[in-house]
């Protein structure tokens, strides 16, 4: 299949969405927590997260334009100032797939959803405790894409939270023993699988293919 922007543009929306939501190939699939200034929390499940920065330690996630529809999330990012990112894994991934659904404002979608809320010591925002590979983050930057009215929500990182089994003594990460899950499209979910390990790459010590 072939299509030019003038096919894709012809494609009904769905459609659309699906086809275009799944050409960056599998993406990571978390679960983003935040609760109200009056304890209302929230969860909600991203395809969108990514590395910004190591120093200072950079996160960064999509979000979607600010209109009728409430985004719990983000106004709850705006008003407390911190958020958590937690890896989902398979034995939960049904739970953590309708997050996504449009649940009233009042509803959380931990207690719908039954996924369990985990909070630490002075940080606001709840974490999934189902999740064993999990990430506290303190809002920075909000960055508007006026092209299609989103937004790259920018947050540096102030917990970390790995599986032992998950982390060498090299501080490599093996997402494999993480059991951590991928997504693709709108409701397709992978589980990953570690193909192969290289040295960082110098031009002196790269073969000759």
């Amino acid at each position: 299949m072939k299509l030019t922007r003038k096919d894709i543009d012809a494609l009904d929306s769905v459609s659309r969405l699906k086809i275009i939501n799944a050409v960056t190939g599998i993406k990571p699939a978390n679960l983003i927590g935040t609760m109200s200034e009056d304890g209302l929390t929230n969860v909600a499940i991203f395809s969108s997260v990514v590395h910004l920065g190591s120093n200072p330690p950079l996160l960064g996630f999509v979000m979607r334009p600010q209109g009728e529809v409430p985004r719990n999330t983000y106004q709850n990012i705006i008003k407390t100032g911190v958020y958590t990112i937690n890896h989902i894994h398979p034995e939960f991934v049904e739970r953590a797939h309708y997050t996504s659904a449009k649940f009233d404002a009042n509803l959380s979608e931990f207690n719908r959803c039954k996924l369990t809320k985990e909070f630490i010591p002075g940080f606001h925002a709840p974490f999934v405790e189902e999740s064993t590979f999990k990430i506290g983050l303190r809002f920075q930057q909000e960055v508007k894409i006026e092209r299609n009215g989103t937004s790259l929500i920018i947050g540096e990182i102030e917990h970390l939270f790995i599986p032992d089994e998950a982390i060498n003594a090299e501080h490599e990460i093996d997402l494999e023993k993480s059991n951590t899950v991928g997504i693709s499209g709108l409701n397709s979910y992978y589980s990953l699988q570690k193909i192969a390990d290289y040295p960082y790459a110098r031009v002196n010590e790269t073969p000759r293919f």
